[in-house]
């Protein structure tokens, strides 16, 4: 099926002016610094502002994807539970699944296979670009409900053993770097 099958998507809110923190700001503005190289969204940092009252569609709910459309990467990050009031900021994308579970489109998304497919459609020579309508039209593959719950576990499994083998690896070569520098020292 089509991604705009299965999902509403929509431009990010289209701030006018450039954004100017406000500590009083009822509502946090996401942009592509709020989140990271492992797809998480962090909103403790997020630039606050007052938004315009009848603007609450534009407001983020769990389970939504937001996707950058432009960037040295074209993954997506999911809202999470209990996230804090916010708006995603253009140039990104919100995605808002609806015949597909999050975790599953989450994980479809940022999948090797389907980036290379998302790097085809990039446009623009300087800074890289998916636009909404190349989004629209990416094939998504539709396993029953229970398959997609499994997939987005193994997927999410599959990343915690990814973290913890880096970890591993890290305080190995610390340790040896350890290791030989006790050994340099004692043979003086």
């Amino acid at each position: 099926m089509r991604l705009d099958e299965l999902a509403e998507i929509q431009m990010g809110y289209p701030f006018r002016s450039r954004l100017e923190h406000d500590p009083n700001g009822d509502v946090a503005v996401i942009q592509m610094k709020d989140i990271d190289d492992a797809n998480l969204l962090s909103v403790a940092e997020a630039t606050r502002v007052t938004l315009p009252k009848g603007k609450s569609r534009h407001l983020l709910r769990p389970g939504d994807l937001l996707f950058r459309s432009r960037g040295r990467n074209n993954r997506a990050a999911q809202v999470p539970e209990g996230v804090t009031t916010a708006v995603l900021a253009a140039p990104m994308l919100l995605i808002r699944p609806r015949g597909v579970l999050p975790a599953y489109l989450f994980w479809f998304l940022n999948a090797p296979t389907t980036q290379a497919q998302l790097a085809g459609l990039a446009e623009g020579t300087s800074v890289q670009m998916i636009s909404a309508e190349a989004l629209k039209a990416l094939a998504v593959p539709v396993p029953s409900p229970a398959t997609q719950r499994r997939i987005a576990a193994a997927a999410v499994l599959a990343e915690q053993e990814q973290s913890l083998l880096t970890h591993i690896a890290n305080l190995r070569h610390q340790a040896t770097q350890h290791l030989l520098m006790k050994s340099a020292h004692e043979t003086q």
